[in-house]
């Protein structure tokens, strides 16, 4: 991936691919199939019962993309209080997450963690060093009597 234009189309395929479209085209396909989506939530809610179900979301930008994706989707995420940050609770049918949002949440964070990582090194060897490999790895010196 390599420009912001990239992954953008990125997203809107994989949200596509989860509305059931056979092709992805600009913003108002990807907005029909985010359009599809809600459908698909109205009907689960229809006939299964909403469950509240918690997720563990530690990484600050995915879980702004899981909130984002939950509010696309007309789902409320909300956490308790004294509930730690990384706690995001929906209440939604069960088919929904499990068949919809979090494979889509999955998908999308694994896209959006390899763009800021490629953006992350391109700054990083641009204007810090040239040089972006891990540490060497090293044996332990040996100790000598105890």
């Amino acid at each position: 991936m390599s420009s912001e234009q990239d992954l953008r189309d990125k997203l809107r395929k994989i949200e596509a691919l989860f509305a059931g479209a056979a092709t992805a085209g600009e913003k108002a396909a990807a907005d029909a199939a985010a359009e599809r989506i809600r459908a698909r939530l109205r009907t689960a809610t229809g006939g299964e019962k909403a469950e509240e179900v918690r997720f563990s979301v530690p990484d600050v930008w995915s879980r702004q993309l899981f909130i984002a994706l939950c509010r696309r989707y007309g789902v409320t995420p909300f956490r308790y209080r004294r509930m730690h940050r990384q706690t995001i609770v929906v209440r939604a049918p069960r088919s929904f997450i499990d068949e919809v949002l979090w494979p889509e949440f999955q998908e999308l964070s694994a896209a959006l963690s390899a763009y800021l990582s490629e953006i992350t090194a391109k700054v990083i060897r641009e204007e810090v060093h040239g040089e972006t490999a891990d540490a060497e790895e090293r044996d332990e010196p040996v100790r000598l009597g105890r």
